[in-house]
């Protein structure tokens, strides 16, 4: 049977007070796409047999084990308006950190077909009308929030909420790839 998984950055951190900037949003413009879904920087999406559940669980334990915790900081709100999302932005030095991650994640499973994110931004609320675009950046003008980014998590799409929840975490190991170096046998 088929199903629907995220990679995603998360931190039960960021969940409550981004919860409470989405439930203002939806008290002002009603119900929007991800007004429920908890707090995430998605990395990619992807839809699999169960049979390579296993597989893929074990390449993002290996994949994550190399990379280094650090912090990650939101501090300004931004849209696509083209896609009608407006969401919370990383500032540079995060997304410096946060975007090799992205990528090499994608790479690591790049024989899966991915909806990929190559832009690292914590949505607020998604296929939102221009009008409330506009309601939502003017209620939200200024943030502040950090979280300790030391794991990827995984979360499984559950079709009847309509929603993902976290199914399992890879911490962050320290542990970088060895290079490889060419030897020589005289």
């Amino acid at each position: 049977m088929e199903k629907t998984y995220s990679v995603v950055f998360y931190s039960k951190g960021l969940v409550e007070p981004v919860k409470k900037l989405k439930d203002f949003l939806k008290s002002k413009i009603d119900w929007y796409n991800s007004c429920n879904s908890e707090a995430h920087i998605t990395i990619c999406e992807f839809t699999i047999d169960e049979s390579q559940f296993d597989s893929i669980k074990q390449k993002l334990s290996k994949v994550s084990d190399t990379f280094t915790p650090f912090e990650v900081s939101l501090n300004h709100f931004d849209s696509f308006p083209n896609a009608g999302a407006f969401f919370i932005g990383v500032n540079e030095d995060s997304e410096k950190n946060l975007v090799p991650i992205m990528k090499k994640i994608h790479e690591t499973l790049k024989f899966l077909k991915l909806k990929k994110s190559d832009n690292p931004h914590l949505s607020i609320g998604r296929r939102l009308t221009p009008e409330n675009l506009k309601i939502a950046s003017e209620l939200f003008t200024t943030i502040d929030l950090q979280f300790e980014c030391n794991e990827i998590v995984l979360r499984e799409f559950d079709p009847k909420v309509k929603q993902f929840f976290v199914i399992d975490a890879f911490p962050f190991g320290s542990n970088p790839e060895p290079e490889f170096l060419q030897g020589s046998l005289f």
